[in-house]
């Protein structure tokens, strides 16, 4: 799924996932990691969005494994300690990614008795935001990302036959559900040929909104259950070669009902598409 050696940056507080390694966890990863105490490691910045809202997500929703907050500086020092898993953001770059677009990574790994970070085994991984954009940007999308997160990982512990690289797909299962769901959108993040009510309305054949970002925070501190909104991960812009994830979560239910991801490239934007409605609108 991604690169996943890591080097810990003494200088900066940041870290880089930088060489290929497609790990897979395995049952006995799965058995161990419910056995440990999952350090949620927290930026440097006492102010950052990040840290509030992962402790708010944590208190609301984590209950999987017992959990502490770690300072960053910590964090290297923390990792052979038996018994411990780690919930941490961090940079990831694509080996075969010619355009070395960078992303943020929301990540959840076990240390174990190896001393470096590159021998981590990996539970689950989810795009976040693209690298260098606000955090503000993705930070209320927390307390959803997690609770899906530990959902995720009960999941492929009662059923290991999903375990795959392209795991995530499973979920594609749910679009048909989106026909009694309301799906928010924002603007800017749609394809120019479904930018407006109308031209959605042309493709997509079940309930939609237009909204603002604030709307979609609003619905996932509500935890409103009619409610799907849109996750897009991408370079925010034209950079060719780049990937733009894209994936709905129920506000309310912390579910996914679509994933995907697409390359930018010729006609094809850094965009939800009018591609990816259309396949949602003939999910039955």
């Amino acid at each position: 799924m991604k690169k996943t050696i890591f080097l810990l940056l003494m200088i900066l507080p940041v870290i880089h996932l930088s060489a290929q390694r497609e790990y897979l966890p395995t049952e006995e990863d799965l058995e161990v990691f419910h056995k440990t105490k999952t350090y949620v490691v927290l930026k440097n910045n006492p102010m950052s969005d990040y840290n509030f809202e992962i402790r708010d997500a944590m208190e609301k929703y984590w209950d999987i494994t017992p959990y502490e907050y770690l300072n960053f500086d910590d964090f290297q020092s923390k990792l052979t300690e038996p018994g411990a898993s780690f919930l941490f953001t961090a940079t990831v770059m694509f080996e075969k990614d010619k355009s070395n677009t960078r992303y943020v990574f929301l990540c959840l790994s076990q240390g174990g008795d190896e001393p470096t970070l590159e021998d981590m085994h990996d539970i689950v991984n989810i795009p976040l935001g693209f690298y260098g954009v606000d955090e503000e940007h993705y930070s209320y999308k927390l307390g959803t990302l997690v609770n899906f997160m530990q959902k995720h990982v009960r999941m492929i512990t009662e059923n290991p036959e999903l375990i795959s690289q392209n795991v995530f797909k499973e979920y594609n299962d749910n679009m048909a559900d989106l026909e009694d769901k309301t799906l928010y959108l924002i603007e800017d993040e749609l394809q120019k040929e479904i930018s407006t009510e109308a031209r959605i309305r042309d493709v997509y054949p079940y309930k939609f909104k237009l909204v603002t970002r604030e709307e979609i925070k609003e619905a996932i501190m509500n935890k409103d259950e009619n409610v799907v909104f849109l996750h897009k991960v991408g370079p925010e812009g034209k950079k060719l070669n780049a990937r733009v994830y894209k994936i709905l979560i129920g506000a309310g239910d912390s579910k996914f009902y679509y994933f995907d991801y697409h390359k930018v490239k010729g006609r094809t934007p850094d965009a939800f598409l009018e591609w990816d409605l259309k396949k949602l609108g003939k999910a039955k």
